[in-house]
């Protein structure tokens, strides 16, 4: 632990707390008389018994961080640690043992510069703390990241300003019907720096080409978004068929790889969305193995074949 982040001493010339939710400070004059770390997200002070936490939800947001208030009334906050999965070390066990170190968490719109008083809070006693995935500094890899739930004390709740906290106040339900022409995605909300690879390109085709088929059927294609019980990040199908019972998950090469990905996904998304029969859809026909591989796990394949689609299941196909 830095010397910035070990309790304050007793003392009768600490500095008293005068900022008020709203009021804007100079993030250099807040440490010099207040102490703490002058750069990063979260910083303890030595000076004082405040543990100050800074957020900039907008730049955040890029990078599938959604440090605001969520539908549940709580502040959620995404511990520090830029690389590699996050752990409740340094700044991250402050905010968690805060109260019992006798502390008053403070939180700051902003990170450099001028930042914005949002008020004092609190870790949440029955549920502190939970994990997700975001990407590494620089859009690296995913990986596991702590999310703290804050309570207000002296803050106004208000409602949901990030694309995630809308979307969690607005669907409610685990599982939620979409039309197809909604082509939001897990990247989305998971990396939503990252641009879109040829393969998404391609899938998002594939997509397309099967919903028409689909439709010259008479049939009506959907897809679903679904909320796992303790998940944070939305999950959505590729292709939900309720005339035929059909959960399909596209790829866009028929490599081992996209496989393998698909029945993994299919098995998630089958916990949730009720169905007949899995499908993977493919741009043509895989290698044989990879047929057998997609059999043994009762999952039929469906590949474009010039202007149609065929299928090992053709009982599946209208």
């Amino acid at each position: 632990m830095s010397e910035e982040e070990r309790m304050p001493e007793a003392s009768s010339d600490v500095p008293q707390w005068t900022l008020k939710p709203g009021e804007k400070i100079e993030r250099k004059e807040l440490h010099a008389v207040f102490g703490g770390r002058t750069q990063g997200g979260i910083g303890p002070s030595a000076k004082t018994n405040n543990v100050f936490v800074f957020t900039d939800p907008t730049a955040g947001e890029k990078h599938g961080y959604y440090d605001d208030w969520m539908p549940d009334g709580r502040f959620h906050y995404s511990g520090e640690g830029q690389y590699g999965d996050q752990r409740m070390i340094s700044g991250n066990a402050s905010i968690l043992n805060h109260a019992a170190e006798g502390r008053v968490l403070r939180v700051f719109q902003g990170a450099r510069g001028t930042v914005t008083y949002r008020g004092e809070f609190a870790i949440d006693e029955n549920a502190p703390w939970y994990t997700a995935d975001a990407p590494e500094t620089n859009d690296g890899p995913l990986r596991k990241v702590i999310i703290f739930r804050l309570s207000p004390v002296d803050a106004e709740v208000q409602s949901p300003t990030t694309k995630l906290g809308r979307l969690l106040k607005e669907a409610p339900n685990e599982v939620d019907e979409l039309p197809l022409e909604r082509n939001e995605t897990e990247r989305a909300f998971v990396n939503p720096n990252r641009e879109a690879y040829e393969a998404d390109r391609k899938e998002a085709r594939l997509v397309t080409a099967f919903a028409d088929y689909l439709k010259s059927k008479g049939c009506q294609p959907t897809r679903h978004r679904v909320l796992p019980p303790g998940e944070s990040r939305p999950l959505f199908t590729d292709l939900y068929c309720q005339e035929l019972g059909l959960l399909g998950e596209a790829k866009g090469s028929v490599t081992r790889e996209s496989v393998r990905m698909a029945l993994g996904q299919l098995a998630d998304y089958g916990r949730f969305v009720k169905h007949n029969v899995r499908a993977i859809l493919l741009p043509s026909e895989p290698r044989k193995d990879l047929l057998s591989l997609a059999e043994s796990q009762n999952c039929a394949v469906i590949w474009q074949e010039g202007k149609g689609f065929v299928s090992t299941n053709p009982e599946i196909l209208p």
